[in-house]
């Protein structure tokens, strides 16, 4: 079996268990709200790049991966004139994202940086075994811990901390995705895409200007201020996923969650593939306008590009782009008026 290095930096319900959320939780808001106070710190980019996903499996041998993540704690940008402590894997919201072949043996060793405020580790849906390795990665502040697992089956699968409470951790920032791809890979495509939909809940009302804190109250009651993708309010506004006419693409799409259920959708385009429920050995579904996923779930789409011009992502429950939850493929080449053709013009007054 071969050995092969995946360095990140290269990637740009028992009492028991309630009981130690219950005794996480006060620290929990305490390190949110005493993280940076007064925002002297650096402001960080936490925003994943969504057209950065490692190139598809080239190999056909089981190989064994050395996967290194860091757990950080920073102050990044949440919208203009607004800043935020996020808890990331590698200082990117989602983390980075991950692509072995089934059957590889997957070695993750944890390093939870020497100035957070907090333990913690991370749970692999893709892992079979306790807590999906999470008890096995608990690291404290300036620790690393280590564990392997064998990916035994495709698909598309969330990794996400689960320190209690853990939904704090992950509406914090920490999560991401692993592909894991069947013995026989997956039909080519000419680009891929890696986007991921979270919550984040601020004391603070939305578009508040400054340093903004987590409310653990409106966590609990499932009740956020902003819905994002790749961990900021316009992120992929700012940063669109970029194509030309005439390919091919496939977005890898989850959801950190921890709570709302995304429809997700691509305004002016149909999904000619999707790989539901992030299965990638399932017959892809044909023809689809809009995903379902749910929190901790993910989906890969494939569709061609007929024409160029901006096309929004967005999740179809609408009211949540009012809150930060829109992006951009930005497709260039040539206009096929056979296809779409404006005969009056085009209204810049129009919602998208």
């Amino acid at each position: 079996m071969k050995t092969r290095s995946i360095k990140t930096a290269l990637f740009a319900g028992t009492a028991t268990a309630m009981v130690a959320a219950a005794a996480m939780f006060a620290p929990a808001a305490m390190a949110q709200h005493g993280a940076h106070e007064g925002v002297d710190a650096e402001v960080v980019n936490i925003v994943a790049d969504p057209n950065y996903v490692p190139p598809p499996v080239d190999w056909t041998e089981p190989r064994r991966h050395l996967v290194e993540l860091e757990t950080t704690e920073v102050v990044g940008q949440l919208a203009d004139g607004t800043t935020y402590t996020y808890w990331t894997f590698d200082n990117q919201v989602p983390g980075p994202v991950l692509r072995v072949r089934v059957g590889d043996t997957v070695e993750v060793r944890l390093t939870n940086a020497e100035d957070s405020t907090m333990m913690h580790n991370i749970d692999f849906h893709a892992a079979t075994g306790p807590g999906g390795g999470a008890k096995a990665s608990l690291a404290a502040p300036g620790e690393t811990k280590s564990f392997l697992f064998q990916a035994l089956n495709p698909g598309v699968y969330v990794y996400h901390c689960a320190t209690p409470m853990v939904a704090s951790h992950i509406a914090n920032g920490m999560y991401g995705l692993i592909i894991v791809e069947p013995e026989e890979g997956l039909p080519p495509v000419d680009r891929e895409f890696y986007v991921m939909q979270g919550e984040i809940y601020t004391e603070e009302a939305f578009g508040t200007p400054g340093h903004n804190t987590e409310s653990i109250e409106k966590l609990l009651d499932e009740d956020p201020e902003y819905y994002v993708f790749n961990g900021a309010a316009g992120a992929l506004m700012n940063t669109p996923l970029e194509a030309e006419v005439g390919e091919t693409v496939r977005i890898f799409f989850g959801v950190g969650g921890p709570n709302a259920t995304s429809s997700f959708h691509v305004i002016g385009e149909i999904f000619d593939r999707v790989y539901t429920m992030g299965s990638l050995t399932s017959e892809p579904v044909e023809d689809v306008q809009t995903v379902t996923v749910a929190p901790g779930g993910a989906v890969a789409v494939d569709f061609e590009l007929e024409v160029p011009g901006d096309f929004i992502l967005v999740d179809h429950a609408l009211s949540r782009a009012e809150r930060g939850l829109a992006g951009i493929l930005r497709v260039t080449g040539e206009e096929n008026h056979e296809i779409f053709h404006a005969l009056d013009g085009e209204s810049d007054l129009a919602g998208h």
